[in-house]
C-alpha cells in the first residue's frame, strides 16, 4: 500500500480539510500526520487515530519581532525533525494544508525528493503557500481567482475538501442540546476554532433584540464563555464543538461567521445562508475580506465589515 503524509496546523482551518481527505485516502493509502507538539492539529488528528509525528515549530511573521530570531532556530530544528520522520515513514507523497508547521515538512520532503502537493484555501496566498509553492509539484486552490497568482502549469482548481460527517446532522438532537423550546429560526454564530472576541461582543450586545425573533447558538471559542449570559432562554453558548457540530449546522437557518475559506465553503456545501463578518486588514492580511467579497459577488452570502459597527 502506498503511503502519504498529511501536514498542516495552527488552526482548525489548516487541519479539517486534511481530515476530509483522510476519509477518502485511507482506503488506498497508509496515512500519517506531521504536526506541532502542542497545536490544535494534535488533538484533532488523535481523534482519528492517525499515526502522528511531532516536530518543533516557529511562527512565520511578516513583521519585525525579536521572536523572529528565536523562531528561526525552531524552524531549523523542525526541518531536522521532519526529515527524520519522513525517512522513517518513507512516504510516496506529502500533502500540505498550510500553517507555519508545514514549511519545514515541505522543505524536508523536497530535500528527500518526495513529491509535494499543497492546498491554498484563501483567494490570496498565505506566507506558507508563497514559500511552499516553489517546491510543490502541484498547488490546489479553492478560488478560481487564485489561479492568476500562481504558475498556471502547476495550479489546479479543486475547491475545498469537505468532511462528509457534516452532512449527517440531526437537528432535533441539536435542539435538545440547546434547550430551544420554540420554533423560532435559529442563528448559529461562530468565529472560527479560536473564537472571535469582536464577533462575540457584537452579537451579545444585540442579544436582547435578536432573541425577540431568533434562537441563537453561539460558538464563542476557548475560555470565552460569558457567565453572565448563561441560562438565558433561547441562547446557548459553546466553547467549541466537534462531533455535535453537524447537528447544530442542520438545525441552523442562518450562520453568522468570520470568512475563513474552509468554513464558508462548508456553509455553501450545506446550502446554509450566511452573514459574513471578515477579519479587518488591521488584524489580518485581508484574505477574509476578499473571500467574503467573492461569496457576496456570487450571491452566496451577505457581508458586513467591522468598520460598519463603529
Amino acid at each position: 500500500m502506498k503511503k502519504i503524509v498529511l501536514t498542516g496546523g495552527g488552526s482548525a482551518g489548516h487541519v479539517t480539510p486534511n481530515l476530509a481527505l483522510y476519509e477518502e485516502l485511507k482506503r488506498d493509502y497508509e496515512c500519517f500526520y506531521i504536526g506541532s507538539h502542542e497545536g490544535i492539529e494534535k488533538k484533532l488528528v488523535s481523534e482519528h487515530k492517525i499515526p502522528y509525528y511531532s516536530i518543533s515549530t516557529g511562527k512565520l511573521r511578516r513583521y519585525l519581532s525579536a521572536k523572529n530570531f528565536t523562531d528561526m532556530f525552531r524552524v531549523v530544528r523542525g526541518f531536522s525533525d521532519a526529515k527524520k520522520a519522513l525517512k522513517e515513514i518513507s512516504p510516496d507523497v506529502v500533502f500540505s494544508k498550510g500553517g507555519f508547521v508545514a514549511v519545514p515538512v515541505v522543505l524536508a520532503a523536497r530535500s528527500l525528493k518526495i513529491p509535494v502537493i499543497i492546498h491554498e484555501s484563501d483567494i490570496t496566498l498565505g506566507l506558507t503557500t508563497k514559500i511552499s509553492a516553489k517546491f510543490a509539484k502541484k498547488v490546489c486552490v479553492s478560488f478560481k481567482e487564485t489561479i492568476e497568482l500562481l504558475p498556471k502549469e502547476k495550479t489546479v482548481f479543486t475547491g475545498t475538501p469537505i468532511r462528509k460527517f457534516l452532512f449527517a446532522g440531526n437537528p432535533e438532537k441539536a435542539r435538545k442540546m440547546c434547550n430551544f423550546s420554540n420554533d423560532k429560526p435559529v442563528i448559529l454564530a461562530m468565529g472560527g476554532s479560536l473564537g472571535s472576541v469582536k464577533l462575540n461582543t457584537y452579537l451579545q450586545e444585540a442579544l436582547e433584540e435578536l432573541l425577540k425573533s431568533y434562537n441563537i447558538a453561539h460558538i464563542v471559542g476557548k475560555n470565552n464563555i460569558n457567565k453572565s449570559l448563561e441560562n438565558i432562554n433561547g441562547y446557548k453558548q459553546f466553547e467549541y464543538l466537534s462531533e455535535e457540530l453537524p447537528d447544530l449546522l442542520a438545525l441552523s437557518d442562518i450562520i453568522v461567521s468570520r470568512a475563513g475559506a474552509n468554513a464558508i465553503s462548508e456553509f455553501l456545501a450545506l446550502r446554509k445562508p450566511s452573514l459574513l463578518i471578515p477579519l479587518s486588514k488591521a488584524a489580518s492580511r485581508g484574505d477574509q475580506i476578499l473571500n467574503a467579497e467573492s461569496f457576496k459577488k456570487q450571491g452566496f452570502s451577505k457581508v458586513i465589515f467591522e468598520e460598519d459597527f463603529l
